[in-house]
């Protein structure tokens, strides 16, 4: 049975609590509890669990007693465990209220194939278990999931490499850490080529997130230790005076909710030079600030297009950002990838300069949007659709790129169109242009001339009939 199969097993459970009224989000967190358990037995690290607690004492129990006891050993876990157990099981309560579903789930979970899993990597059968989640309309999670080929594309371009501080300051289920941890492990031969202390570095340093949301904050915990993650992932508000901690990184990788704080209020950082109650302008902020004033820092951040465009405090925001850094990259998303339907939204790519002035020269835009199929479950997005845009970013000469899908426009033609960044975008061929569609009064009148000509040939060759009969 391979990873595929098992998550399709345990995603179907949830079928056994919908008589429960639990959601499918509050199936998944349900689920995280209950598999961390088997999960850490069947690594043997069951050591910080208390015995009565693990697995096998759920196992054997039964009915009544098995939905009281699970209670018990949630409140446990959460207030006299330390480390990732207490982060991961704090404030935990089950959602379950039939015993018979417990028990349903706890039988079915120890009958799967976990030799298979773990071959596979209980890493990979996790974040299967999340996709399925954020694929699932109902339950909403595609808001904190960006699709793993978008954070694959935009990690390999980024580069994170090895003593890098790397951070995702919404980090959701912290998909664009694991992703850049992974890059790190392919190129040093899963830390083997570093030093012991770079190594440590890595697993316990390097990669780093923070989530707003408690329920998303517990996922992000268990997707990073079921990847050998120990990095810190913090339980706040990055918008907040909290966030002021998160600063001189050497890599960003970020997917930042979209809209505007509740009721329009503005976030509470004194350092922000711009206040807004727009979250996505507000969190540009914070990252670029974030970022190390050394030259190499770099970030990619999806944003949607109001950020592009956006007048008063977006266009100062835009402003300081290419003069801060070098925004040189531009992708145009597709729409219908995540989010509703017909969101449209861009990654921005910027690397931080070691002066906070004029460090934006050219700004290159790469339009994967206009002139591209619908997206969506039918049609996924794949990593060959982005081989036109890898290739022109990684391109040594980029004005050499014969590609009719990215142009670049100077700073000084970008402050002529006062700091709009709405631009790249090429022809769409479904639009009719009007301005193409030849005069109505020119047509008219060169129709009229032809139909005189034709009526004067006609007339033409009816005198020669008439003459050729008179003979």
């Amino acid at each position: 049975m391979n990873t595929q199969e098992i998550v399709a097993k345990l995603w179907n459970l949830c079928n056994v609590l919908r008589d429960d009224g639990i959601t499918y989000h509050q199936y998944v967190t349900e689920l995280t509890y209950i598999l961390f358990l088997k999960m850490a037995k069947e690594t043997y690290t069951e050591d910080p669990i208390p015995e009565d607690c693990r697995w096998d004492a759920l196992r054997d129990l039964r009915g009544l007693d098995l939905k009281n006891h699970y209670k018990k050993v949630l409140d446990k876990l959460g207030t006299e465990t330390q480390g990732r157990v207490r982060e991961i099981y704090a404030g935990a309560a089950t959602n379950i209220d039939e015993p018979k579903n417990l028990e349903k789930i706890i039988t079915s979970i120890d009958e799967l194939d976990w030799f298979s899993a773990k071959e596979e990597g209980l890493g990979s059968l996790y974040e299967g278990l999340l996709e399925k989640n954020a694929n699932e309309k109902k339950s909403g999670a595609g808001q904190y999931f960006t699709p793993r080929v978008l954070i694959d594309v935009m990690t390999h371009l980024v580069k994170p490499q090895p003593g890098e501080r790397c951070n995702d300051p919404a980090c959701g289920t912290f998909g664009f850490m694991i992703a850049a941890a992974q890059y790190v492990r392919d190129m040093t031969d899963d830390y083997a080529d570093l030093t012991e202390e770079l190594a440590n570095f890595e697993v316990e340093e390097a990669f780093s997130g923070c989530e707003l949301v408690h329920d998303t904050h517990r996922l992000a915990l268990m997707n990073a230790m079921l990847h050998g993650i120990d990095g810190p992932i913090y339980l706040g508000d990055t918008l907040s005076d909290f966030g002021k901690r998160f600063k001189d990184y050497d890599v960003v990788l970020t997917n930042p909710p979209f809209g505007t704080k509740k009721g329009g209020e503005r976030a509470t950082r004194d350092d922000f030079t711009y206040t807004t109650s727009n979250k996505q302008l507000n969190f540009l902020q914070h990252i670029y600030r974030s970022l190390k004033a050394n030259g190499r820092a770099r970030a990619a951040v999806v944003l949607p297009d109001n950020v592009l465009f956006a007048d008063g405090d977006g266009q100062a925001i835009r402003r300081d950002l290419m003069e801060k850094c070098d925004l040189h990259t531009i992708l145009r998303l597709p729409t219908g990838i995540f989010y509703a339907q017909g969101v449209k939204t861009n990654v921005l790519f910027f690397t931080r300069g070691t002066s906070d002035q004029g460090n934006t020269h050219e700004v290159w835009f790469y339009d994967l949007r206009t002139n591209m199929p619908s997206f969506g479950k039918t049609h996924p997005l794949k990593r060959e659709d982005f081989a036109g845009f890898v290739k022109a970013y990684e391109a040594a000469d980029r004005h050499s790129v014969e590609d009719e899908r990215w142009h670049s426009y100077t700073r000084e033609e970008i402050a002529a169109k006062d700091d709009s960044l709405d631009l790249g975008l090429i022809k769409d061929d479904s639009i009719i242009d009007y301005e193409d569609l030849p005069d109505p009064v020119e047509s008219a009148e060169s129709a009229i001339a032809s139909l005189r000509e034709a009526a004067k040939l006609l007339q033409e060759v009816a005198d020669e009939l008439r003459a050729a009969k008179e003979k």
